[in-house]
């Protein structure tokens, strides 16, 4: 029989003829025949089905092998012996050049036939050895897909044990030499279907046997860190990676880039190799394990790699943004990539000329995966504008191209920025590296104590955070010819965009530094504060003005704007007018003097004063509101008349006086007092005097005050009488006058110092007054305007005005409270609590010309606060800014920082000054400022490389037992650094590839 289809099979007769013949031979072959017959028939059909040369001969061979294998199972299983599938295996079939390809195929076929059989076994155990020895020789994709068939199929010819971790190593070898050569798409789709077949293969064995994938990882990066091999391994090594658990990824990469065995080239060849797997299409999670491996490289400080791949690779990454298929991952990595690399411009600006193609590409596409990835794109963009401006001609194209898609927010930017910094990222090692410093999780910026200067670095700290003046300082041109406003200025820009954790202010403090002062002696942080600010007022007016065109309101008269223009920035900022008034008691005649101010400096009333007092009458009471957005009064009532009426004593007929409301919005303390000060009169000018209220009072009284309650005590009448009269030039002697202070102008920011510092005669020292003074969150203050200035006033808001001099009330926002830590001005610590205050409402949206406020956020307690200790910063709340002194009672607030909320101004030029900061935008530094921070990035790169490195070689000399690293998971969450932020780590682990994961 078998000559007879052997005959059919080689006959020149039509197909159809074939197959009939081929048919009558198949049914004759179901039934009994002897062994030898059998033989014959399995011998051609094994010789057609290896070595036919068409397609048909194969098939007749495989059709008649399965009949004889269903219908003649003894005489197949002889026939499929172990020899025989040796000698297939290790010799092949056919002529000696001529091997088939269909050996694995021919198994696979027959297996099916025996694994019921006795001799099953045997080939189990002879397929399990022979196809680890195949897999050795490293066999192309095709033949690497049937062995994987071939397992999947009959995972009882997997190798085991030890043999099955070398098998999954050998095969990802192989998978490291894949290449497909045509560029057909039809090859193509062949190419990825068999590495698929084989990357499934290793993901059924890892299930099974998760103990194979650790060494399989290690294989991996031996293979892609390789700096021998002269063709670089197989982008179809990233179908492996894509099959590695998750929850095993912080493990490997943290054991990864902690091995000091690893060189820093091999590193780098691994992560430049394994970015390119991003062009890999259908890969899972490859996107994650690049991150994750940039992220590790970041937190142990391998610097000089990160950069070095990053500036070869961006590009590429970047043009794999065109193609849908692996858009997703490549766009993961380049977001990762520019976000971390904030040192310098440099790897943005290798993307600026490829953008606009690409931004046209994707509009061009119209798809959901094109639209969200543009989005995606035009806020990394955003980011990269904010993180380094001052390239308009460069930037102007892209800006071009992405003008009709969304921008993000100013705190949507500076998220991104901070979680994302190479030096924001942390090592679970941290703990034993206290020398490497990581920048605060805060993303703001600690100033180096140079001996005791913390006095300093809180002033610093609370001008830096009063943003409209910050970005004032930081657009300021070059060549303002103002020396020390440039130093704040590039001390700023520091502050802003260093990757430093904590900056010294060194230069800034020998150029500022009053010269009274004694060097390394703690000092009075409002003393320096009032020193600075005159020094860069004087600085600026006399001559070397740094900051001339502000945004002016249309409203402005000629008169107000030439008035406004001739400010200095410290005017504008910082610069408030007050007007004392003194009032002769006898003939009543009032001469005034108008004075500027940029701070007010509040006194504690003597013990006499108190707060509460029964039928005492209110001079200006304290109002308590919840929090929301001040609208101007609804009628004229509200805007009170003169204090003069008011405060002149009860005599010939006068009605009592009506109050005049500081008020505080938001919430006190428990406990703390909303009735304001008694109206007992003030025997002379003196009682003021801090020197009085304190005595030898070392602690808190019964009755705590509050900020409201001090500035009343400042803007109450004050008698001047005995030795303090008052000389009235019309009377030409010495009479009893009655003196009183009243707000002019508002500031911008309002700095209010509260008098804690006073001499003691009695005992000749320096004494604190520790009351503890309960901080509104908001306050109202009332502010005298003209009668122009008032019509101007409310024609600018709601069109309501009227007659004479009156008091509007100027609505302010708390920003920063220093905090003296302490019982002496000559000792003690000083820290501040910070936060943003910015206007509540974008430009342009307003209500009747009143602001709108934009968010709930804007106007309540949320808003982030952050302290600010020297070196540390950290996250905080209102609540501990009011629960301070407390907790503390030596930690007392001594200056605050408030600012005037838009809408609220009692002059129009105050809209202006608001908007100081956002004329053009986030502040453009100019290149030379630009240049020293990106050059100062790179070094402190190269410090925190070099000290990790060191830091390892230490570590590596450590014992390597279970307890040390027992130790280390039991302190690694230990966050208790001092000075500046979270410690970071950098290098370490093990000597060896077997004592971690790789």
């Amino acid at each position: 029989m078998d000559k007879i289809l052997e005959a059919v099979v080689m006959s020149s007769y039509p197909n159809n003829v074939k197959q009939g013949l081929v048919r009558r031979v198949i049914e004759a072959s179901k039934q009994p025949m002897d062994s030898e017959q059998c033989w014959s028939m399995l011998e051609l059909c094994t010789k057609l089905y290896l070595v036919g040369d068409t397609k048909y001969k194969r098939e007749i061979g495989k059709e008649v092998l399965e009949v004889y294998g269903h219908y003649h199972p003894e005489e197949f299983e002889e026939f499929f012996n172990v020899r025989f599938l040796l000698s297939l295996l290790q010799e092949g079939y056919g002529p000696l050049g001529k091997r088939s390809h269909y050996v694995l195929d021919y198994i696979q076929l027959g297996l099916q036939f025996v694994l019921e059989s006795p001799s099953a076994n045997s080939i189990f155990s002879l397929l399990r050895i022979e196809v680890l020895r195949k897999v050795c020789e490293r066999p192309g994709p095709k033949q690497c897909a049937k062995i994987s068939k071939l397992l999947s199929q009959h995972p009882q010819c997997i190798p085991t044990g030890k043999h099955q971790v070398l098998f999954c190593q050998q095969l990802i070898r192989c998978i490291g030499q894949f290449q497909c050569i045509s560029e057909g798409e039809e090859d193509i789709m062949e190419f990825l279907e068999h590495v698929n077949k084989v990357s499934g293969l290793l993901q059924r064995i890892w299930r099974t046997q998760t103990s194979a994938i650790l060494p399989s990882l290690k294989e991996l990066f031996t293979i892609i860190s390789s700096t021998e091999e002269q063709e670089a391994p197989s982008n179809a090594l990233a179908s492996v990676v894509q099959f590695v658990p998750l929850e095993l990824m912080d493990g490997v990469i943290r054991n990864l880039t902690n091995d000091d065995s690893i060189s820093d080239v091999q590193m780098m060849m691994a992560i430049g190799r394994m970015i390119d797997w991003v062009s890999w299409p259908l890969g899972k999670n490859i996107d994650k394990w690049i991150i994750a491996l940039l992220k590790g490289l970041a937190a142990v400080k391998k610097f000089s790699i990160l950069i070095e791949v990053t500036l070869s690779k961006i590009e590429k990454v970047f043009s794999k943004l065109l193609y849908p298929i692996v858009r997703e991952g490549a766009l993961s990595v380049l977001q990762y990539m520019l976000l971390s690399f904030q040192h310098s411009h440099e790897a943005f600006h290798l993307l600026l000329p490829h953008i606009p193609r690409l931004v046209a590409s994707l509009k061009k596409e119209d798809s959901n995966s094109a639209t969200s990835s543009l989005e995606q794109l035009a806020e990394l963009i955003h980011c990269m504008f904010f993180r380094f401006s001052g390239f308009p001609d460069l930037y102007e194209p892209v800006l071009e191209a992405i003008k009709a898609l969304p921008i993000p927010n100013e705190d949507r930017i500076k998220h991104l920025l901070g979680q994302n910094a190479w030096t924001s990222q942390k090592n679970e090692l941290a703990c034993f590296y206290p020398r490497l410093a990581s920048k605060s999780e805060t993303g703001k910026i600690g100033l180096i104590n140079l001996g005791n200067t913390c006095y300093m670095n809180s002033i610093i700290q609370s001008l830096f955070m009063a943003s409209d003046f910050r970005h004032s300082v930081l657009n300021l041109t070059e060549g303002n010819s103002q020396p020390l406003m440039t130093k704040l200025q590039w001390l700023f820009a520091f502050l802003e965009h260093s990757q430093r954790p904590a900056i010294s202010p060194e230069s800034f403090l020998s150029a500022s530094w009053p010269p009274w002062f004694t060097p390394g002696a703690q000092q009075d942080c409002s003393e320096y504060l009032k020193y600075l600010l005159d020094r860069l007022h004087e600085e600026e007016k006399t001559g070397k003005r740094i900051y001339q065109k502000l945004k002016e309101s249309s409203l402005m008269s000629q008169a107000v704007e030439h008035h406004y223009l001739n400010k200095t920035l410290i005017e504008k900022m910082f610069g408030g007018k007050m007007m004392t008034k003194i009032r002769c008691l006898k003939c009543l005649n009032v001469s005034s003097r108008e004075e500027a101010f940029t701070d007010l400096s509040l006194a504690f009333p003597p013990p006499d004063r108190h707060i509460h007092g029964p039928g005492s009458a209110s001079v200006l009471p304290v109002e308590e509101i919840g929090p929301q957005f001040i609208e101007p009064p609804e009628n004229l009532n509200q805007v009170m008349g003169s204090p003069w009426v008011r405060r002149k004593p009860h005599v010939s007929g006068d009605h009592p006086a009506q109050p005049v409301p500081v008020e505080t919005l938001g919430f006190q303390e428990a406990g703390e007092p909303s009735d304001p000060l008694s109206r007992d009169a003030v025997g002379a000018e003196s009682t003021k005097d801090p020197i009085l209220a304190s005595g030898e009072q070392a602690s808190a009284p019964k009755d705590s005050r509050s900020v409201p309650d001090l500035i009343n005590y400042f803007l109450s009448p004050e008698r001047l009488t005995a030795e303090n009269k008052y000389h009235c030039e019309k009377c030409a002697s010495l009479q009893d006058a009655e003196k009183v202070a009243e707000l002019t102008e508002g500031p911008h920011y309002l700095i209010l110092t509260l008098l804690r510092f006073s001499f003691d005669p009695r005992t000749m020292k320096r004494k604190k007054i520790l009351d503890n003074v309960s901080i509104p969150v908001v306050l109202k203050l009332p502010v005298l305007v003209s009668s122009e200035e008032n019509e101007d006033v409310w024609r600018h808001r709601k069109g309501r005005g009227g007659p004479g001099s009156s008091f509007v009330s100027v609505v302010y926002d708390l920003c920063s409270v220093v905090v003296h830590s302490g019982i002496s001005s000559e000792s003690g610590h000083y820290y501040c609590y910070s936060r943003e205050c910015t206007d509540a409402v974008p430009h342009g949206q307003l209500r009747d010309g009143a602001p709108k406020p934009a968010s709930d956020k804007q106007l309540d307690f949320e808003i982030q606060w952050y302290l600010f200790n020297d070196t540390r910063v950290s996250f905080s709340s209102f609540e501990s800014v009011s629960n301070v002194t407390s907790f503390f009672p030596k930690d007392t607030a001594y200056v605050l920082f408030y600012r005037q909320r838009p809408g609220t101004q009692s002059c129009p030029l105050h809209e202006a000054a608001a908007e100081a900061g956002h004329l053009h935008g986030e502040p453009s530094l100019n290149k030379d400022l630009m240049e020293a921070i990106s050059k100062d990035n790179i070094l402190y790169l190269q410090e925190q490389e070099k000290e990790a490195r060191n830091r390892a070689a230490y570590i590596s000399a450590l014992p390597k037992s279970p307890l040390w690293w027992r130790d280390f998971d039991r302190d690694k969450d230990d966050d208790s650094s001092s000075g500046g932020c979270s410690p970071a780590a950098g290098g370490g682990g093990s000597g060896s590839f077997h004592g971690l994961v790789f």
